[in-house]
């Protein structure tokens, strides 16, 4: 049959992104307690498109897909992923980021009953022209804040909210870094944590913990970015916090880069 895509093309442009999105797919995750968990994910992958070409042939990102699932590999060896996509559409360039929900265990500060935590988070990795990798691991984590300024100045209460943390790190691809603990970095920093299931007496604990922790946005900022600072396996990282403000008919916001 006569192949389209590799018809040649005379407009001279290389196309540098080319490929397939919200794949929806199961990926296996190696969690830190050594037991694997299938996600739900939603992939998007690409490859650069040389401009002599006409298209690229969009089955075969599945077929990679298959291949890589029949042998367990998705979800632990992001970069055999994409060597073999850059190998099997015959590109310079390679692109996979998988997007999927991750569930950890949390247990209530009182009543100690478990339940179980949500949260979206990716896989994002790219092979560039000269097979130099690059991975990044990314979560979204909401927290709650409560603001410093409103407990300084009432008489009682203060007005607090949930926030929401976005962080993405990369690290060398002789390192590991759990999801677990980035999650728990970026828990630990805010007003307070969230949990499922609360309980009255948790409730109590929680709302009061928020009380004796207040923060504003900068806070939780600063404090994200030192602990990541501080982990040397990290060479860089974005963080951005976004408060749902309960008194204003605005969001508070604040964002960091940084790359060793």
């Amino acid at each position: 049959m006569n192949d389209v895509q590799n018809q040649k093309d005379t407009r001279n442009i290389d196309i540098q992104k080319v490929g397939v999105k919200d794949v929806e797919f199961p990926l296996s995750i190696e969690r830190k307690n050594n037991k694997n968990l299938t996600v739900y994910a939603k992939a998007k992958m690409s490859v650069s498109l040389p401009k002599e070409y006409k298209g690229t042939h969009m089955s075969r990102f599945i077929e990679v897909l298959e291949e890589e699932r029949k042998e367990g590999h998705i979800g632990f060896d992001t970069k055999d992923f994409l060597l073999r996509i850059k190998n099997k559409l015959n590109s310079t360039s390679a692109y996979a980021k998988f997007d999927f929900k991750f569930f950890i265990e949390k247990e209530a500060p009182k009543s100690n009953l478990k339940s179980l935590m949500c949260y979206d988070c990716y896989f994002e990795g790219i092979l560039d022209d000269n097979n130099d990798y690059k991975f990044y691991l990314g979560a979204k984590i909401p927290v709650t804040t409560l603001c410093p300024c409103s407990k300084e100045i009432s008489n009682y209460g203060a007005h607090n909210q949930r926030a929401l943390v976005k962080v993405k790190i990369s690290y060398n691809e002789n390192e590991h870094i759990w999801l677990e603990d980035l999650i728990k970095t970026v828990e630990s920093s805010g007003s307070s944590e969230l949990f499922s299931l609360l309980k009255r007496e948790d409730e109590k604990a929680v709302t009061e913990r928020a009380y004796e922790n207040p923060k504003f946005v900068e806070d939780v900022l600063r404090d994200v970015v030192l602990k990541l600072q501080n982990n040397q396996k990290i060479t860089s990282f974005e963080v951005e916090i976004e408060a749902m403000e309960s008194i204003h008919n605005h969001n508070a916001w604040a964002c960091q880069k940084f790359s060793r």
